[in-house]
């Protein structure tokens, strides 16, 4: 049994987006964190109740995102986080957007969850917020560091809204990388979030590493089992809200299409 199906206890896992709203420290932040924190629980009770196999939790509402998230973005992340695994019967995982491999991991240990996401692991790409360089070697360091070494580590490859300083290096040999690096699982993404990732990348992934692949970006019910009879496993997000919250209908819908 691969580490993927004990962990998520199924050989085609669906990880549902708690997308949380702007935390402390960030420019869109208003002041109420009780706001914050009925807004996660829902979303996280929705995703369960609809059937998903495990749930990462973001702080997508803190753009625009920076290279390291502030102290205080860290700590909310951590105990929004730590609610979460709290009352839920699944896997969860943080992302600390964009790329924080010390906030991912601390907020992840912390709150007992299972797994992170870094979008930029072994790639150096140019985005919005201007180079970000591989995080790997030191991702791995400081996971030993701290002793969390159970948690898995998903690594994004040529991740969405960046594009890569070299653009010679093939998405397959990004691929390779992250698993020669130590990433437990890879992530294929379209350009943008909701952006249905393209299939032939997600073969030219799969056909190289023998580690999951996900699909990070654009499944919906519509695609599903197209996508998943190639991907191992996929992230959800968008696609399961009905006006910006999670509907647990559209989770159970989707659940229900890709049945294995």
């Amino acid at each position: 049994m691969s580490w993927c199906e004990e962990l998520f206890g199924t050989n085609k896992p669906i990880i549902g987006m708690v997308h949380l709203k702007a935390l402390p420290g960030t420019a869109n932040f208003d002041g109420d964190m009780e706001k914050v924190y009925s807004s996660a629980i829902k979303d996280a009770k929705a995703l369960e109740e609809g059937g998903v196999n495990g749930i990462m939790v973001e702080n997508d509402g803190d753009m625009p995102f920076t290279h390291l998230l502030t102290t205080e973005q860290t700590a909310a992340l951590a105990a929004l986080t730590a609610v979460i695994k709290e009352h839920a019967n699944v896997p969860i995982g943080v992302d600390a957007a964009f790329s924080d491999y010390k906030s991912a991991l601390a907020c992840a240990k912390g709150a007992r969850a299972d797994f992170i996401r870094l979008p930029v692991f072994v790639d150096t790409v140019v985005s919005f917020n201007g180079i970000m360089e591989a995080c790997s070697g030191e991702a791995l360091k400081y996971r030993k560091a701290i002793n969390a070494t159970e948690i898995r580590i998903l690594a994004d490859v040529q991740v969405k809204y960046t594009h890569m300083l070299n653009p010679n290096i093939s998405l397959e040999e990004s691929a390779v990388w992250a698993g020669a690096c130590g990433a437990d699982g890879v992530i294929v993404t379209g350009s943008h979030t909701g952006g249905e990732t393209p299939l032939d990348a997600v073969k030219r992934v799969k056909s190289k590493v023998k580690i999951p692949v996900f699909i990070g970006s654009g499944v919906t019910t519509d695609n599903a089992d197209e996508q998943l009879d190639i991907a191992d496993g996929a992230i959800v997000g968008s696609s399961l809200k009905t006006d910006g919250v999670i509907d647990s209908g559209k989770v159970r819908e989707l659940m229900e299409k890709i049945e294995y």
